[in-house]
């Protein structure tokens, strides 16, 4: 029994202002680093920026492109590969298509570490080291990403992809001219990830990006912090300035990475 004057109305607000407080320190917890990442960084005004890419040891405007056309790159041709392979396993026809979906997902158990040297000798035995092409390539096709297209078109309305057949269209044109234009949410929501996750890339980039040229911003910023001679003003004021693309895509992206979260398919 609920105490005397105590009411369901007063228990939910009671639930409602725990659940507030609970997601503001969550909040607070979470945008402190930032804050002090500004703070630190840009406190003493542009003049702390303007060394970070002043800095003759560091090529931080250059390690800045390198970090974009890097990530560009390697979303738009996972975006590209990883559609047309879910769309394939989902859509084609094919006896052995069940074999080839294991095989995918079972790449995904092995550990990175375990491919990491192989991959290496490959780029090396390319002459790929010091060069963009070591550093994007090997990023452009992703196994989750193959799965997670493949479980998207599954649920893709047949309908819609039946009317473009009515009308004519191949099955190529039905991918591009049905199926990706009403996917647009659900391939947003996988370029984010997929930006984020290449922008943020360390170990790979600091081991093939062996010439200062080809430096992406990750290892720009590693460089800024050593025992020697650590510049921690310089590198808050460097992490700054390398959250800017990120926060310009989820920007960009906002509304469309909602909807690809919150949908499961094309409405209507």
């Amino acid at each position: 029994m609920l105490p005397v004057g105590y009411s369901r109305t007063t228990a939910g607000r009671l639930a409602a202002v725990a659940r507030w407080a609970a997601l503001l320190v969550a909040a607070v917890l979470f945008l402190l680093p930032f804050a002090l990442l500004v703070r630190d960084g840009l406190g003493t005004g542009w003049s702390t920026v303007e060394g970070v890419f002043a800095d003759d040891r560091v090529p931080f405007a250059r390690s800045l492109l390198n970090s974009t056309v890097i990530a560009v790159l390697q979303t738009a041709g996972q975006l590209l590969l990883c559609s047309l392979a879910g769309y394939g396993l989902a859509r084609v026809p094919y006896r052995h298509s069940s074999a080839v979906l294991y095989a995918v997902v079972a790449t995904l158990m092995v550990p990175t570490s375990v491919t990491f040297v192989p991959s290496f000798v490959v780029v090396s035995s390319l002459g790929w080291l010091s060069d963009l092409r070591g550093l994007v390539v090997p990023g452009l096709f992703s196994a989750l990403n193959v799965f997670l297209f493949r479980q998207y078109f599954l649920d893709f309305p047949v309908a819609l992809e039946e009317a473009g057949r009515l009308d004519g269209l191949s099955r190529w044109g039905v991918f591009w001219r049905v199926v990706a234009p009403n996917s647009g949410p659900f391939f947003a929501a996988i370029a984010v990830i997929d930006f984020i996750g290449s922008w943020n890339q360390f170990l790979w980039p600091l081991i093939i990006a062996q010439d200062s040229s080809t430096w992406t911003v990750q290892v720009a910023l590693s460089s800024l912090l050593t025992a020697q001679n650590p510049r921690v003003t310089l590198l808050f004021a460097a992490a700054a300035v390398s959250l800017l693309p990120i926060v310009l895509v989820f920007v960009l992206l906002q509304r469309h990475l909602v909807r690809g979260v919150t949908e499961t398919g094309v409405t209507g």
